[in-house]
């Protein structure tokens, strides 16, 4: 699984990742997270609000961090 945090490197988009890891920590799940800063990659995506998420090449969420239980279902 490849989880790409799409954003600028705002406090949000380091808390997404920070999010991220701690759920994927919590239930075990191996998953490669890149930091995505650059701004032609992510509007390749389509997204225009950072912070993102990309969850093996579908974005997932755009525009605020999410939730543990959100990141949850993503891995499921």
């Amino acid at each position: 699984m490849k989880i790409e945090v799409l954003g600028t490197g705002c406090s949000k988009c380091k808390k997404t990742k920070e999010t991220i890891e701690k759920v994927l920590k919590q239930n075990g799940v191996e998953a490669e997270i890149v930091k995505v800063e650059d701004i032609e990659t992510i509007l390749n995506y389509g997204v225009m609000v950072t912070p993102a998420v990309v969850v093996d090449g579908e974005v997932k969420l755009a525009g605020k961090v999410p939730d543990e239980k959100e990141i949850r279902k993503w891995i499921e």
